[in-house]
């Protein structure tokens, strides 16, 4: 017997200190494992799947997600009270933000999107370990000025294989890049986050595999001295051989925004 299916879209935020990544795995904590079970409690015996619109990694949040719920049987009665249910249940670090109901035509994960992600970092000196769970310390100096500069380089359409992990010959790996920018953090605030913080903001369609946090490791060791902007010029080349070695903290990369084309 055919039983008629409904289709949500949720936007959640979350703390990814304490999770490994967004999608479930065997013996490990996810966001993905703890939505799940906060649904079939509260669904009790109702069928249901749900679908995230991309992976996060270990340890990476999230300030606007999102995921699809397949539902089988029967819709959901009234969409406000399912989310403040939703909220009640769901551990602190993970939030609901809103409920949508689709039809059968979208698709999370098809479906055209752009995203917005922020790297927040300081530098110089050990920090408040409060700031641990979502800002990267660099104890080196940095070169601040020439990072924004190195930040503007990956800009535009290139070739990101040096940015891709374990890359291989059959990838996919010319990218744009909508947006690039290195900046003073002005977005997240706390009393125990030192004075001058900063983000780099990433802004596109599709990223490889760890390939945000391959470019901040390139622009870390830019602003140490290790590396030139000329270094990453010719690592966006589609003849670059070049392997970036150095993969930033993952705890510093947060998902700031997703949006649905």
């Amino acid at each position: 017997m055919f039983n008629k299916r409904y289709y949500y879209v949720f936007r959640i935020q979350y703390l990814g200190y304490r999770f490994h990544g967004w999608q479930k795995q065997p013996k490990l904590k996810t966001i993905q494992l703890m939505v799940d079970r906060t649904l079939k409690y509260i669904l009790e015996d109702q069928p249901f799947k749900t679908l995230g619109a991309g992976r996060t990694d270990a340890m990476v949040s999230a300030e606007d997600a999102a995921f699809e719920l397949f539902l089988d049987d029967r819709p959901l009665e009234n969409l406000e009270d399912f989310l403040a249910l939703f909220n009640h249940n769901l551990p602190q670090d993970i939030r609901a933000l809103s409920i949508k109901e689709v039809d059968s035509s979208f698709n999370i994960i098809q479906h055209s999107k752009v995203k917005e992600y922020l790297y927040l970092f300081a530098f110089g000196k050990k920090r408040h370990p409060f700031c641990a769970p979502i800002m990267t310390t660099i104890l080196d100096e940095l070169d601040i000025e020439l990072m924004k500069k190195g930040a503007r380089l990956f800009q535009g359409a290139h070739n990101f294989k040096t940015y891709s992990y374990k890359a291989t010959d059959n990838g996919i790996y010319n990218r744009e890049i909508i947006k690039c920018e290195l900046v003073e953090n002005t977005v997240f605030k706390a009393n125990f986050f030192p004075e001058h913080t900063y983000l780099l903001r990433v802004i596109g369609k599709g990223f490889g595999r760890n390939q945000i946090r391959l470019m901040m490791g390139a622009l870390i060791k830019l602003g140490r001295g290790e590396i030139s902007l000329d270094y990453i010029r010719q690592s966006l080349k589609p003849e670059s051989t070049e392997v970036m070695d150095y993969i930033a903290p993952a705890s510093g990369l947060i998902l700031n925004k997703i949006e649905f084309e």
